[in-house]
């Protein structure tokens, strides 16, 4: 079974987050690194990805046209998403585990996150009866 397991952090995560000191910062993105081989050395890591700061995202619609139309920058929110894994193992448990070793990753001084994970099964399609 497939899961995406998907890190969310406080609008002014990334605000902060960059504001922590290097030795901290290196010390997150390793544990990051070394967490996705680990996965993918167990054959559990579909892909994984972080994504660009919420300032540089854009919320888009299609026009009357059918043309996109952007409304600037993302909307006001409590929470953003930061990035996720798409695992494939044999049960949610195991997504439940792997969230959770991800949820522990350090922060300042070391300590762990304890962030959110939101964990959801990827499913293969759409319910064969609204075929």
């Amino acid at each position: 079974m497939k899961y995406i397991l998907m890190m969310n952090a406080p609008s002014k995560g990334w605000e902060t987050f960059m504001t922590w000191p290097k030795k901290d910062l290196q010390a997150h993105i390793k544990f990051m690194v070394e967490f996705s081989k680990k996965l993918a050395g167990q054959g559990e890591l579909v892909s994984a990805d972080g994504l660009d700061v919420p300032a540089n995202a854009k919320v888009v619609r299609a026009g009357g046209n059918g043309k996109p139309v952007t409304d600037g920058i993302f909307p006001e929110s409590k929470e953003f998403l930061a990035g996720w894994w798409i695992i494939d193992v044999e049960s949610p448990e195991r997504a439940y585990q792997i969230a959770a070793e991800a949820s522990a990753a350090p922060g300042l001084g070391g300590a762990p996150l304890n962030m959110p994970i939101e964990v959801r099964q990827v499913m293969a399609g759409p319910p064969p009866d609204l075929l």
